[in-house]
């Protein structure tokens, strides 16, 4: 019965996450997926048998991914292996300086004593204590729930522990109160950047990615994308169904009810509900269909996340001891976001992340070629702005410029150098402009103006990281299983459907 059969649109990490859920209640599931293979936004590049994550390259929150599996009666160790970091990342200025955070809080505040001062390393104890609580004061009434609002959060929490989650204050001006050095303001501010927002503009209340990171990261054997793999199989397992290298043209609406989607070569898949895990700004802006497009507002460009220019290649890197994560800060961040968020265009001086992918917590003496991914954050033009090849040529030579400002030389060739920019961003997730965060982080109403997973369409959901509760590869599992149980409950309460046993349920352990 196609009442009982759901769609999912994207095999990313929350279209697997849906999937998964929903096939362990016992309903008919299928996939359909643009790309070649699962894992949406968690992407490789491939050269020859090498691959490199060029997609999200942090793994934190297991908790949600212990719980999922836990649902389906599995556990994720006797599937994937993890290795946690003592290291959580380094740190680097054109000064010289340098800067190690690690998973033990009290050898990063050493660190930063060392760095910086008393003061600083003191600083450094509150604001990691603030963060902790901002996370443990939003965790239950809005990071685990599927439609949260203002009123249930101070229904929930309390107008005490709504001011304690410093949403009116930005989150730069707010590490002026921790920090007198100005390099830990820039180093604690990038953690906005994890939402594709920028510190003078995104509420304080983003502290809690620190405490989020802090609480652990961990590498996965195999790459970033083998989670991806992992659960696709699982779920194909259970019987859920995949078609790659499909587009959905549009959600079938009949009688005011999401009722399936049709595809580009002209199928027709009928269900009796759909959820939609593509970016919510394709949604909006018709490429699922006129019916579908008025379930959710339109996100205007200036208030798109930022998308990003980055370079995936096999290269010697020499000069800095690099390991897992390695950050290296510009001169001038508030110009630097003012040239990507006010002016729309590329900074003279970007911040780099550089992920090299063949070590871990202690640097290597190998100048050998390596697997890295490197990054520079971009604005998300990439629909009506074209980044011809002299303006990535000149991206490409500030970015690697920068980097030797810092002591890291790293030698490119072409044919072994993958580089994307928010044109190709935009090409593979169609109406964002390359913008890779769904919408920015800023104000303090800007988390409550992500949809949550029911819509104004009846048996339309909504997951991903432009949805409830955000981005990244957690809260995009989240989204997915809040989509699902959102869905199952909604089916239960108006047909009978075959059920299956499924152990746990959205704890918050």
């Amino acid at each position: 019965m196609s009442s009982q059969r759901v769609v999912v649109i994207g095999a990313g990490i929350a279209g697997l996450s849906a999937a998964l859920t929903l096939a362990a209640r016992g309903l008919e599931v299928i996939v359909i997926e643009r790309a070649t293979s699962p894992g949406g936004k968690m992407r490789q590049a491939a050269f020859g048998d090498t691959r490199i994550d060029c997609g999200p390259t942090v793994f934190t929150m297991r908790w949600v991914f212990d719980e999922l599996f836990d649902t389906l009666g599995e556990r994720l160790d006797d599937h994937i292996s993890l290795h946690p970091l003592s290291v959580l990342a380094r740190h680097a200025w054109t000064d010289g300086s340098q800067l190690d955070l690690f998973a033990d809080q009290e050898r990063s505040a050493d660190a930063i004593g060392s760095f910086a001062g008393h003061s600083d390393a003191e600083g450094f104890r509150a604001f990691s204590a603030d963060a902790k609580r901002i996370f443990d004061v939003l965790k239950g009434p809005f990071i685990t729930v599927p439609a949260p609002s203002m009123a249930s959060l101070l229904r929930n929490s309390g107008f005490r522990d709504l001011l304690a989650i410093k949403p009116f204050q930005t989150l730069s001006k707010a590490l002026g109160r921790y920090f007198s050095d100005p390099r830990l303001q820039q180093l604690f501010g990038r953690y906005a950047t994890y939402c594709g927002s920028s510190p003078f503009d995104a509420p304080a209340t983003l502290m809690l990615v620190a405490h989020v990171e802090s609480a652990g990261v961990w590498l996965v054997n195999g790459g970033m994308h083998r989670l991806a793999s992992i659960m696709s199989a699982m779920a194909a397992s259970r019987g859920v169904l995949f078609h790659y290298g499909i587009d959905v043209s549009r959600i079938i609406v009949e009688s005011g009810h999401a009722r399936g989607v049709a595809l580009a070569n002209g199928e027709r898949i009928a269900a009796g509900s759909v959820v939609m895990t593509a970016d919510v700004a394709a949604l909006a802006t018709g490429l699922f269909g006129a019916d579908a497009a008025r379930t959710t507002a339109v996100i205007p460009d200036k208030a798109r996340s930022l998308s990003a220019m980055t370079w995936s290649c096999l290269a010697p890197a020499t000069g800095f001891p690099l390991l897992r994560h390695s950050v290296f800060f510009s001169r001038d961040y508030r110009a630097e976001f003012g040239s990507i968020v006010s002016r729309r265009q590329m900074p003279d001086e970007p911040t780099v992340y550089v992920c090299a992918q063949d070590r871990g917590d202690t640097p290597a003496a190998d100048s050998s070629p390596q697997r890295l991914f490197i990054l520079a954050n971009a604005p998300a033009t990439g629909d009506h702005h074209q980044f011809t090849p002299a303006e990535i040529s000149q991206c490409t030579e500030r970015t690697f410029g920068m980097l030797e400002r810092c002591g890291l030389t790293i030698k490119t060739v072409p044919e072994l150098t993958e580089v994307t920019s928010p044109n190709d961003f935009n090409r593979m997730f169609p109406g964002t402009g390359g913008a890779l965060y769904g919408r920015s982080s800023h104000g303090w109403m800007a988390s409550f103006q992500r949809p949550g997973a029911r819509t104004k369409l009846p048996g339309l959901y909504l997951a991903g990281g432009s949805a409830h509760p955000g981005p990244g590869v957690p809260m995009a599992a989240l989204s997915g299983r809040m989509a699902a149980t959102s869905l199952i409950a909604d089916l239960a309460s108006t047909a009978p459907f075959r059920k299956t046993a499924m152990r746990g349920g959205m704890s918050t352990r």
